[in-house]
C-alpha cells in the first residue's frame, strides 16, 4: 500500500511540475493582433505624446498575467542615431527573456547589442501599466525589439516600499478589503 501511495504522490507531483512548466512558458501567452501605425511608438525629446516610427515585419505576444510579459519583434530602416535626435533614449539595457518558442526575441543577443553599442534603447510608453515602461531598441542592422520593464513606481509598488509623490495614484482594483 506504501508503495501505491508514493507512486500516486510521484506521479501528482510530475503532473503539476509539468502543468506549471507548461503555464509559464506556453500558456498564458496569446499573439498581439499587429495594429499598424501604432505598435511601434517612441517619446519625443520635448516628452509630447508619442510618436509612430517606420516598422515591418512586427510581430508579439502578451499575457494577460503579468503587465510585464509583453514582447515584440520588427523590422526598420531607420538608424537608431536617426532615431537618438528625435527620441528619448532609455536606460533599460537588460532585456527580458522571452519564452524560447517566441524565437525572434533572444534577450541575451539584445543585451550584448546593447551592450557594444551595436543598439539603443528608447522609452516608448511610460506607465503603459502602473508602474511598467515599454522600452523599444533598435539595432544598427534594422532589427527592433519592445518589452515591458518596472520603473521607478513598479518597483516601490511591488517590493512593499511607500510609494510616495512622485508616483501617480494606483488604480482602483475593485478590490473590497
Amino acid at each position: 500500500m506504501g508503495k501505491f501511495l508514493a507512486l500516486i504522490l510521484i506521479v501528482s507531483a510530475l503532473a503539476a511540475g509539468g502543468a506549471m512548466y507548461y503555464f509559464q512558458i506556453y500558456g498564458f501567452y496569446d499573439t498581439v493582433k499587429p495594429q499598424p501605425g501604432r505598435d511601434v511608438m517612441l517619446m519625443p525629446l520635448d516628452g509630447g505624446a508619442a510618436q509612430p516610427i517606420a516598422y515591418s515585419d512586427f510581430e508579439a505576444i502578451d499575457a494577460d498575467s503579468s503587465p510585464i510579459r509583453y514582447r515584440a519583434c520588427f523590422r526598420t530602416k531607420v538608424s537608431p542615431d536617426e532615431l537618438a535626435q528625435v527620441f528619448t533614449l532609455s536606460d533599460k539595457v537588460e532585456p527580458r527573456n522571452a519564452p524560447p518558442w517566441f524565437e525572434c526575441f533572444d534577450a541575451a543577443a539584445i543585451g550584448a547589442q546593447l551592450a557594444d553599442g551595436k543598439a539603443r534603447s528608447f522609452l516608448s510608453a511610460k506607465n503603459i501599466s502602473y508602474g511598467v515602461d515599454r522600452i523599444v531598441t533598435v539595432t544598427d542592422d534594422g532589427f527592433g525589439y519592445v518589452w515591458h520593464e518596472l520603473n521607478n513606481c513598479g518597483h516601490k509598488a511591488y517590493d512593499g516600499t511607500v510609494v510616495g509623490e512622485e508616483c501617480p495614484p494606483r488604480p482602483e482594483t475593485g478590490d473590497a478589503g
